[in-house]
């Protein structure tokens, strides 16, 4: 646990009760603040006062008098659609709303530091896509090269109940747009912007309020290096605002999609294969096209951002590259979870929206395509390019009749995944790919893209023993 500094003998209130609430208001406890929680719950409740957390209506007369913070967990909108009841009488009282990240930032570093050789350092990785593979891969490499290291965020554990920093040792944060946005400290030493495609629009109000959150890490935090994607305007935008020229090399441009040229420092993907140039000059190329735990443009993308940031890191590229070939992906991320007759089972359950779903299927042939759910804003037109590889489209979720409607492809409304993944590995030939890349969320039947990707594999698994 890293105890929160700089609140002792302050009231705290802590809003919301899940992982990133318990975990602070324990940080919080073991720095000496004196805190108040609330979830509407009853059943969070109760577990945090069986820990000794002291619960109390934080809308209740007085609740916020004296209160020198209230921190809010990522779920409750603080602005649009708008802000939850407690938020707005926190704002209305003048008391500053924060969230974990906050607290970690400000608290992170430690007198012990005084006495280390190399002051540890954090990564923060944030974008629309690929964030969790970027930070994995970026983690996965420091532990390949026995560099002291700890993952955490929106990925793994909640930050406050990361170990304090050893000597020499990096910290990796994977950041979404609801803990960027809130947190009143951001000082990530390196910061990692992978890419912007729309989400969450209703919580940031559009695009320019999702752009503005995520824009906060590089423009609040102040990174020493800033490792950009810049296949997006919005990103080529927040490139051009960090540097101070074309030689700038504080600023790492990456690109999935093009060459890039110029004086400063750049790495990228073409045809497979990754190039780092850096004052014209081509310094390191990895052939990535082998590497199965990082297949298609999507993940090449991802393999960009995590080799500059360890490159950022003094990491030297064939180091960087032997990690890559050890890299097994994360689960319900381009995961083989099978391979029977010449047909491969993938499970990218966490393909939740238009963008990440056409990435999926952009990195494969012969599709056998499971997907639907429950639909997000701006419907499946953005799909229509991406379905000239699917053989067959499988389609689950309450809704699977109008999910199927949309697509180009010769679509079967299954229903259910057992239906689905039955009916896939029935009609699959060899040379053909069983896809799970929903292109929606999991809500109508699970409770998380885990729990259908966790499914998705026990139907494989189910039909293969059979």
């Amino acid at each position: 646990m890293i105890p929160v500094q700089g609140l002792e003998g302050a009231r705290v209130a802590v809003l919301g009760l899940g992982r990133s609430g318990i975990s602070a208001s324990r940080a919080l406890t073991a720095g000496g603040a004196k805190v108040i929680c609330w979830d509407d719950n009853p059943a969070a409740r109760a577990r945090a006062e069986a820990e000794g957390l002291s619960c109390g209506d934080l809308l209740g007369p007085g609740a916020l008098d004296k209160v020198a913070r209230l921190i809010v967990s990522p779920g409750i909108p603080h602005l649009y659609p708008a802000p939850n009841p407690v938020v707005a009488a926190a704002l209305e009282a003048g008391v500053p709303v924060d969230n974990d990240i906050g607290l970690f930032f400000q608290s992170f570093a430690t007198l012990a530091w005084d006495h280390y050789d190399v002051a540890p350092r954090v990564v923060a990785v944030t974008g629309s896509n690929g964030k969790s593979t970027t930070s994995a891969l970026i983690h996965h490499i420091l532990e390949h090269v026995g560099r002291p290291c700890q993952l955490a965020g929106n990925i793994g554990r909640g930050v406050l109940d990361l170990d304090p920093a050893v000597d020499g040792e990096v910290v990796v944060l994977e950041l979404s747009s609801y803990q960027t946005e809130l947190a009143r400290a951001l000082t990530p030493d390196v910061a990692v912007f992978t890419n912007l495609t729309p989400d969450h629009l209703d919580r940031h109000a559009g695009m320019g309020g999702y752009y503005a959150a995520k824009r906060r890490l590089f423009a609040e935090g102040g990174p020493d290096r800033a490792v950009i994607g810049v296949d997006e305007a919005e990103g080529r935008f927040l490139a051009g605002q960090l540097s101070e020229g074309p030689g700038d090399d504080r600023v790492i441009r990456i690109s999935a999609e093009r060459k890039l040229s110029g004086p400063g420092w750049q790495v990228f993907a073409r045809k497979g294969f990754l190039s780092e140039y850096r004052r014209g000059k081509q310094v390191g190329s990895i052939d990535l096209r082998g590497i199965q735990g990082l297949p298609g443009a999507h993940n090449h993308q991802n393999a960009c951002a995590a080799y500059a940031a360890c490159r950022a890191l003094g990491l030297a590229p064939r180091v960087i590259e032997a990690a890559f070939h050890s890299f097994g992906g994360l689960p319900h991320r381009s995961q083989t979870v099978a391979e029977v007759n010449g047909v491969r089972y993938v499970n990218d359950s966490k393909a939740t929206n238009v963008d990440s779903a056409a990435k999926a299927l952009a990195a494969f042939k012969n599709i056998r395509w499971i997907c639907g759910g429950l639909e997000k804003e701006g419907g499946l037109g953005g799909l229509a390019e991406a379905q000239g590889g699917v053989r067959k489209a499988y389609v689950i979720g309450r809704e699977a009749a109008q999910f199927a409607m949309q697509l180009t492809a010769e679509a079967e409304v299954c229903g259910t995944m057992e239906k689905a993944v039955a009916l896939a590995a029935a009609e699959a030939e060899e040379g053909d790919v069983v896809l799970l890349a929903p292109a929606a969320a999991s809500f109508d039947q699970y409770d998380s893209f885990e729990r259908r990707g966790e499914d998705f594999v026990a139907q494989v698994q189910k039909v293969l023993a059979e």
